[in-house]
C-alpha cells in the first residue's frame, strides 16, 4: 500500500511550493519583473472611497439581512443549513438568499473529496488521460507515450467554455485549457534533474486544449464524455498556429524554424479564456516564461532587459525541455519566447481549422480575455496580466461584428481581433491617503472606489508610445505600459463583464509583497499590508460604453475571514457570509450572480466555489457551493441552470508528493493515480441550481 502525505507547508496565498514550482516557475520568489517607477494603485487611489457610508452595513439601511447560517472562521463548528436552503430570521423577518444562491452552504473543510451541498449529486465527466480521439488508447499510467497523450484528455484542466452542438440535442461542446504539467505526479520514478525525451514529449502533448463533446443525461445534470466524436480535438504544445494581426511577420517573431514569423508551434500555460459573440473560443497564455532556459546568459543589454521584464532569467528550466528542443534555449533561439504570451483563438466547430495567435491583443501573462460588444457592434476585450504589480488592459476592435453564421460572416468576424486599439488602465482617486493605514479598515465614507482612464498603446501600425514602434508595443506590451504610466495592480487574474449590468469584475488574487520594504504600500484598491486573501474590483465604463476612455471603480469584495475587520463584502453584514480567500476564476449565472473559484485558500480550508449576489438588497452575500480535494485548485467554473461544472486542477499537489507517495486518493481511490478531472454537480430533485 502506498503511503499518503499530509498537507505540509505552503507558499504565500496558501499554495504548496510544488504548485508554485510547476505552474509558474516560482514567480512569487523571483524579483518582481515590474521595476518601473509607475504609481501603484494605492499611491494614486488611496483613500478614494465612495460617498456612501459604511453605516449602511452597520445599520443595514440599504442592505437587507444576509441568508444562510452564520459562518465562523475556518475550524469553527460548521453551521447547520437553515430551513429552506438559505432562509434566515433577522430582525423578526424571514429572508431568502438571492435567486440562484438558495442552497445549503458548504462549510470550510479539508476533506479529500469534492464536497457539494446537501441534496446535490456529482459525477466525473473526464479525467486526465481519458481517450477523446479515434485510435487513442485507454489511459495506462505505466505505458504513457506522447502519441497516446496527443489523443487523450490533457493535464491540469483549467478554463472551460461550453457551447451547443448544432443538430445534436442533449449534447454540449466543451473547450478546456490544460495549463501545465506536474511531472512528479505523472511519472513513477521521475528524476527532475534527468528527465527523458519521452517524458518531455508527453509534457508537450499534455499541454494546450481539448475540444470535447459531452452527453447530457436527461432529468439530471450528469455529463458523459463522447469519445471519438467528429468535433473532438487536441491542441498541444506542438500544434501549428497561424500568427495574425499587426505583429505577424515581425522580425521580433522570426526564428530559424519560422523565418517568416507567421507560424508558431504550440501553445503553453493556457489559463483563462473567453467565448466570442461569433462562437470562437479565446485562451490566454500565462506563465510561459518558465519554459525557457538560459535567460541569465544573454549578454545584450536590451535583449536581457526584455527577457527580465517577462521573468525569463537564470539557467536551466524546471522541466529541462531545452535539452530536447533548442527553441526553449534563448541563447539559441532568442525570439522564441516572443512567440508565447498571446491570446489564442480557436474555432471549436471546425476541427480542421488552424488556431491563431492574436498579436493585436498584446503580449503578457494573459489570464483571460473576456468580450463585450459596443452599441454599434465593435468587439471589446478585457484582459489581466497575472503578475504582482502588473497591469489591466482592454482592446477595442476597429470593425463591427457581422450577425449570423454564414461563411461570409464567419470569415469577417475571424478578423475582428486583428485590428483595433490596445489600451492599458490608469487609476486615480478622490480621498485622502491618510485614511488608509494598511489594516484594511474602511475609511470615513465606507467604501473603496475611484475613477480612471484608458491610455492607448497602439492602433494597428500606429504606436502611441514614445520611443517604441507598434511592433515593439505588441511584442513588449509590459514595457510599453511602463512607459505610459499605467497603474500597478495586484495580480489581475480573471475578468468577467456582467451580462446584465455591463459592469466588469476583476479578480485580484493576492499580493504578499504589499507594504514590504521597497514595495508598494497599502492603498485604497489594495488596503491591506502583505495581502494574503485578495479582493474583487468592480469597474463601470462611463456612459456604460465599453469603448469609453474613462471609467469608475470600487472594491466589491475584500476577501478573507469575515471575523477579520479587514474584510468587506459589498456592505453586506459580515456575520452571515462564507469566508473566501484568493479569488481567481469568475463567471456569472443567469440570475446575475457572480461565481468565484479560489486559488490557494489562505484560511486553511481547501479551495472552493462561491456564489455572490452583485445587485439588490443582498449584494455582497457570499455563499460557498463546493470545495475540492487535497492540494487541488478550483478552476474554470461554468454555472448553468441545472448544473455546475468545475475543473479540479492539480489534486494531490502537496510538497513532497509523488506517484509513489501520493497526497490524495481522488478521484479513483486508493491505489490509483491522482488525476486532474472535470466534475459536474446537480440537484438530486432535478430542479434548477440555487432555486
Amino acid at each position: 500500500m502506498r503511503k499518503f502525505l499530509p498537507l505540509i507547508g505552503s507558499h504565500p496565498g496558501g499554495r504548496s511550493a510544488m504548485t508554485c514550482r510547476y505552474r509558474c516557475g516560482d514567480a512569487c520568489f523571483h524579483e518582481t519583473p515590474n521595476t518601473s517607477g509607475n504609481a501603484y494603485v494605492g499611491d494614486v487611489i488611496a483613500g478614494a472611497l465612495s460617498r456612501r457610508s459604511m453605516v449602511r452595513a452597520a445599520a443595514v439601511v440599504t442592505v437587507a439581512a444576509a441568508a444562510g447560517g452564520a459562518m465562523g472562521g475556518v475550524g469553527a463548528t460548521p453551521a447547520v443549513a437553515a430551513p429552506g436552503a438559505g432562509q434566515v430570521s433577522r430582525a423578526g423577518k424571514s429572508h431568502k438568499a438571492a435567486r440562484g444562491l438558495r442552497f445549503a452552504t458548504v462549510a470550510p473543510n479539508t476533506a479529500d473529496a469534492v464536497v457539494v451541498p446537501e441534496g446535490h449529486a456529482q459525477n466525473i465527466v473526464i479525467r486526465w488521460g481519458d481517450p477523446i480521439l479515434r485510435g487513442a488508447p485507454a489511459f495506462d499510467p505505466d505505458r504513457q507515450s506522447a502519441k497516446a497523450q496527443a489523443g487523450q484528455f490533457g493535464y491540469n484542466n483549467d478554463y472551460m467554455a461550453v457551447l451547443d452542438v448544432p443538430g445534436e440535442r442533449h449534447r454540449q461542446l466543451m473547450v478546456i485549457n490544460h495549463e501545465y504539467t506536474d511531472e512528479q505526479l505523472m511519472f513513477a520514478g521521475y528524476d527532475a534533474e534527468a528527465p527523458t525525451r519521452e517524458q518531455a514529449e508527453i509534457g508537450w502533448a499534455a499541454h494546450g486544449l481539448s475540444v470535447l463533446v459531452v452527453q447530457e443525461e436527461r432529468h439530471s445534470g450528469r455529463l458523459t464524455a463522447v469519445s471519438r466524436h467528429r468535433l473532438n480535438r487536441r491542441i498541444t504544445g506542438t500544434t501549428p498556429f497561424e500568427v495574425t494581426g499587426p505583429a505577424a511577420g515581425s522580425d521580433l517573431l522570426k526564428t530559424s524554424a519560422d523565418p517568416e514569423g507567421t507560424r508558431i508551434l504550440g501553445t503553453l500555460n493556457n489559463c483563462g479564456g473567453g467565448i466570442t459573440p461569433w462562437g470562437t473560443v479565446l485562451s490566454g497564455e500565462e506563465n510561459f516564461n518558465q519554459y525557457f532556459a538560459n535567460g541569465g546568459s544573454v549578454t545584450d543589454p536590451a535583449a536581457a532587459a526584455r527577457l527580465k521584464r517577462y521573468g525569463i532569467t537564470g539557467a536551466a528550466s524546471q522541466r529541462k525541455w531545452e535539452r530536447f528542443d533548442k527553441r526553449f534555449d534563448v541563447t539559441r533561439e532568442p525570439n522564441e519566447p516572443h512567440r508565447f504570451g498571446w491570446v489564442v483563438e480557436i474555432d471549436p466547430h471546425d476541427p480542421e481549422s488552424t488556431p491563431r495567435k492574436l498579436t493585436a491583443l498584446g503580449r503578457f501573462k494573459h489570464e483571460a480575455a473576456e468580450p463585450r460588444l459596443t452599441a454599434d457592434g465593435r468587439s471589446v476585450l478585457y484582459m489581466g496580466d497575472d503578475e504582482k504589480f502588473d497591469y489591466f488592459y482592454k482592446f477595442v476592435s476597429a470593425r463591427r461584428m457581422k450577425r449570423g453564421t454564414s461563411r461570409a460572416a464567419r470569415e469577417h468576424n475571424r478578423t475582428l481581433l486583428d485590428e483595433g486599439t490596445l489600451y492599458v488602465a490608469k487609476f486615480t482617486g478622490d480621498s485622502a491617503a491618510g485614511e488608509i493605514d494598511g489594516s484594511g479598515k474602511l475609511p470615513k465614507d465606507g467604501e473603496f472606489d475611484g475613477s480612471g482612464e484608458w491610455i492607448p498603446l497602439a492602433s494597428g501600425d500606429t504606436s502611441h508610445v514614445p520611443g517604441m514602434t507598434a511592433e515593439e508595443v505588441y511584442v513588449f506590451t509590459r514595457m510599453a505600459a511602463d512607459k505610459v504610466g499605467a497603474t500597478k495592480m495586484d495580480r489581475p487574474e480573471d475578468v468577467e463583464p456582467s451580462p446584465r449590468t455591463g459592469r466588469v469584475y476583476i479578480a485580484l488574487t493576492n499580493n504578499s509583497d504589499r507594504g514590504k520594504t521597497g514595495k508598494a504600500p497599502a492603498d485604497e484598491a489594495n488596503p491591506r499590508k502583505e495581502n494574503k486573501h485578495g479582493q474583487i474590483l468592480e469597474l463601470s465604463e462611463r456612459w456604460d460604453d465599453p469603448a469609453a476612455d474613462r471609467f469608475d471603480w470600487r472594491l466589491f469584495l475584500v476577501c478573507g475571514d469575515p471575523e477579520d475587520p479587514a474584510t468587506y463584502f459589498g456592505g453586506f453584514p459580515k456575520d452571515q457570509v462564507s469566508p473566501i480567500s484568493c479569488p481567481d476564476n469568475i463567471t456569472f449565472d443567469v440570475h446575475g450572480n457572480l461565481w468565484i473559484s479560489t486559488d490557494g485558500n489562505a484560511l486553511g480550508s481547501h479551495d472552493g466555489l462561491f456564489g455572490v449576489a452583485t445587485a439588490g438588497e443582498r449584494r455582497g452575500e457570499v455563499r460557498q457551493f463546493l470545495t475540492v480535494p487535497t492540494g487541488a485548485e478550483t478552476c474554470g467554473p461554468v454555472v448553468q441552470e441545472r448544473r455546475v461544472m468545475v475543473a479540479v486542477q492539480h489534486p494531490g499537489e502537496v510538497d513532497g508528493a509523488s506517484v509513489e507517495r501520493p497526497a490524495s486518493q481522488w478521484p479513483d481511490g486508493e491505489g490509483e493515480l491522482v488525476r486532474p478531472s472535470v466534475v459536474s454537480v446537480w440537484r438530486k430533485d432535478g430542479r434548477d441550481i440555487g432555486m
